[in-house]
């Protein structure tokens, strides 16, 4: 179980089950490429503002399931209102720029991309994206679909992660 903080933000209280550290593992399949199980740390934190700070940190596991070597980065910002809407701004090491918009429910978060800005360098095409995210029995677990000029909308990452 988790408790709101007295002195937490108003506009945060839809999002406060996400706070803190969750650590866990999840795979990553894509068409053409080989699918890979991966640990993450996903962290969400609030300073006293209106908003979460997101960052999320993958890296490849050794043969007993330890940390190997990074797999990539995601940082971003979580806003909710009181209408149970959310606002979400990420973006990663790949050359990318994602704002997702979505609903906010007990325990659950939609989120749908609304636009998706890559640098010219970015390796992958990526156009558009899902994600939701679901506290069932404490943990923390959620998928990532994913779309590129080349691929439509399709399961890309999933994940389940317990607090740390």
């Amino acid at each position: 179980m988790f408790e709101i903080p007295s002195d937490l933000n108003p506009a945060l209280v839809g999002l406060a089950w996400l706070r803190g550290r969750w650590e866990g593992t999840g795979y990553r399949e894509w068409p053409g490429e080989e699918k890979i199980r991966f640990g993450q740390q996903l962290d969400f934190t609030e300073n006293g503002g209106d908003y979460l700070h997101y960052i999320s940190q993958t890296f490849t596991l050794d043969d007993d399931g330890l940390p190997l070597a990074p797999l990539t980065l995601e940082s971003g910002f979580w806003r909710a209102n009181a209408h149970a809407e959310v606002e979400v701004v990420m973006c990663g090491p790949e050359g990318y720029a994602e704002v997702l918009y979505g609903k906010l429910s007990p325990g659950r978060v939609d989120l749908t991309s609304d636009a998706v800005i890559r640098t010219q360098g970015a390796p992958v095409a990526y156009t558009a994206g899902r994600r939701l995210y679901g506290n069932v029995d404490g943990k923390l677990m959620y998928s990532f679909d994913r779309a590129t000029d080349d691929v439509p909308l399709r399961p890309y990452i999933w994940a389940t992660l317990e607090r740390a």
